[in-house]
């Protein structure tokens, strides 16, 4: 019977002071408001900068290490001794990963891996009349490329497909391509290192809105990279491969420790600073707006406690009726939980509404066209979650208060 009436009395209390049930909601719903808001524009800039970086990243990279330092090998050997060696050299003997074949068979059986994609990377000077570049030209299989990096859909110009059919082709960054001017069928030079120079025909032009990419490389087949340096067909210099959760390398970064014989790097151990980033900026959304809804929660707090003192002969009376303490102390949740739940159920709405109005703003940097927002469920209902329970706490304080009090002394003043 006491239930009933409670609730009878909460709608009372809710329905007698709509001004301040109004006020405490609209704290309950800004504060959700903008916590949905910042974690979906946060998340939304982080997977941005994700897109652009594995634009031109893989998850992890095989490669050929740098050698060991054994330019003093005697010294090793025989640490107590005197050992003098002047103009000690470190000295590579094998460059590059001779085997890639067996390499490659090995790999597709890691259940992590999602693609994989070998290359035959060359540090090169690209020359066209009288401009000469510093910069990368990659030898790539065509399919598996881009499969890892979504490489067909970069292209401004060409098709992609057609670097399998021509070992005379190139594709070059679209910031490349207006350093040295060049168009579409023009002849570019190419410069290695060991002196080596070959013509090819410009094919394609590409754009990853990545300035350094755009600015300093180009694609070949990698079998005419191949032919460039004279290596045999089972010669790559890097193996790249996408796994399925970017975030979780480590597990396979330690299984190919025991299954190849060179260096596996992940894309966080060659990136800290990009990790960091994403970090930071994550922890300051969550600061933020976890700060606004505790914010919130105090103005709740003190709407909740006016309330019990401008009524506090009320709850008087009731308790000299009978109803005990925890009758209070319902009546009061009851009105908390019927502020949280519609007040975060406003602010839902409201942030999705504000998320998407922001979505709409032109913002033409990098390949953006506007600013980048996430709408995943999980923010949502954790916003509706935290609001809901600060709103209790906030409610539950000056309730339990309330329910303190003794009827006959406050009845008496």
């Amino acid at each position: 019977m006491f239930s009933s009436i409670n609730n009878r009395i909460s709608k009372v209390h809710l329905t007698s002071s709509v001004k301040q049930t109004v006020v405490a909601m609209l704290g309950v719903t800004f504060g959700i408001s903008v916590y949905v808001f910042m974690t979906g524009f946060m998340a939304g800039v982080n997977n941005l900068q994700s897109d652009l970086a594995f634009s031109a990243l893989a998850h992890v990279r095989i490669y050929n290490d740098g050698p060991s330092d054994n330019s003093n090998l005697a010294k090793k050997e025989y640490p107590n001794s005197v050992v003098n060696v002047r103009n000690a050299k470190v000295i590579k003997y094998t460059d590059g990963i001779k085997n890639s074949t067996a390499i490659l068979a090995a790999l597709k059986y890691q259940k992590d891996i999602k693609s994989i994609t070998a290359q035959v990377n060359i540090n090169v000077f690209f020359k066209n009349a009288g401009n000469k570049v510093n910069g990368l030209v990659s030898g790539v299989e065509v399919t598996s490329e881009n499969n890892v990096y979504g490489s067909a859909k970069h292209m401004l110009k060409g098709n992609w497909n057609e670097l399998k059919y021509r070992s005379d082709g190139i594709f070059v960054g679209v910031e490349l391509a207006k350093t040295l001017g060049l168009k579409m069928d023009d002849n570019v030079n190419i410069l290695t290192s060991d002196g080596i120079t070959k013509n090819y025909k410009v094919i394609g032009i590409f754009k990853t809105d990545v300035y350094n990419v755009d600015k300093t490389k180009a694609y070949v087949a990698i079998n005419a990279a191949r032919q460039l340096l004279g290596v045999n067909q089972d010669y790559v210099t890097d193996i790249q491969i996408d796994v399925f959760d970017y975030n979780n390398t480590q597990p396979l970064i330690d299984n190919l420790k025991s299954i190849i014989p060179y260096k596996a790097e992940s894309w966080q151990m060659g990136n800290q600073q990009l990790v960091a980033g994403s970090s930071v900026r994550d922890m300051i959304a969550r600061a933020v707006s976890l700060a606004i809804l505790i914010v919130a929660g105090f103005g709740i707090y003190n709407i909740m406690n006016m309330t019990i003192n401008q009524k506090i002969r009320e709850i008087a009376i009731l308790k000299a009726m009978g109803f005990s303490g925890r009758d209070v102390t319902q009546i009061f949740l009851t009105e908390a939980i019927f502020i949280g739940i519609l007040g975060g159920g406003l602010g839902l709405v409201l942030g999705y509404i504000i998320s998407r109005m922001v979505n709409r703003v032109k913002f033409e940097v990098a390949g953006m066209h506007y600013l980048p927002m996430t709408y995943f469920p999980q923010n949502y209902i954790l916003a509706f979650t935290f609001g809901v329970i600060t709103t209790l706490i906030a409610g539950y304080l000056p309730a339990h208060k309330a329910s303190k009090i003794d009827p006959v002394s406050i009845l008496r003043g």
